[in-house]
């Protein structure tokens, strides 16, 4: 049963929650994972008003807007969660953890008028992704897998598995647990190598022409 599922999830994760009264009762987190299934399902059964009238009435008992069209996976954790708003054409993959003031929002493209109501505006988000306070993603671009975005950031674009990233705009500084900075070092060295190669090489073969 995913109410449970969600209850343990949130036992696991916040080690402020003392019991499974306590998260029933104060969490609103999961009353708005709730109340936002029962209106995703009306809007894809084209009950589109009902299920707006439903997300605004969780927005406004939680202060977390999330649109009935947006897809949420499984084991959501919205820590706080004042403020966050989850967009229309949002995808959110599996044990995804948003702190308060998250927005998941669209691009300046749908903002400008510039995108169909069809077309995805908002970003897709991978499993295991951590999301800082008052972050924002904005429009139809990926969070990969086990990324962490640290809290203020501003993402505009792709981010790969397994990242952090931090800023305005947001910059990754590590990578598949590495800084990025060692990384670009590496790189350097290694162009610097292959240029020293080049250089012996040409010493060598204009030595052996001079000894002929």
């Amino acid at each position: 049963m995913e109410l449970l599922e969600l209850i343990e999830n949130i036992l696991k994760k916040d080690p402020a929650a003392k019991s499974i009264t306590e998260v029933v009762l104060c969490y609103p987190g999961l009353h708005v994972i709730l109340i936002h299934r029962l209106a995703h399902k009306l809007w894809l059964k084209n009950f589109k008003t009902l299920a707006r009238f439903i997300s605004q009435y969780g927005r406004f008992l939680t202060g977390i807007e999330i649109h009935p069209g947006a897809t949420i996976g499984r084991k959501l954790f919205i820590d706080h969660g004042m403020g966050v708003v989850i967009g229309e054409t949002t995808i959110i993959g599996d044990d995804v953890v948003l702190y308060q003031g998250v927005t998941l929002g669209a691009g300046s493209q749908a903002r400008m008028g510039e995108l169909t109501r069809s077309q995805k505006r908002h970003p897709t988000i991978g499993n295991n992704v951590v999301i800082g306070s008052g972050a924002e993603i904005q429009g139809d671009i990926t969070i990969g897998d086990n990324s962490i975005i640290a809290s203020g950031s501003i993402v505009l674009a792709n981010v790969p598995s397994n990242c952090v990233v931090v800023g305005i705009p947001g910059r990754i500084i590590y990578q598949d647990g590495k800084k990025i900075d060692e990384i670009n070092n590496l790189d350097s060295i290694t162009a610097k190598l292959f240029e020293l190669e080049d250089r012996l090489n040409y010493i060598n073969i204009h030595s052996s022409q001079s000894k002929a």
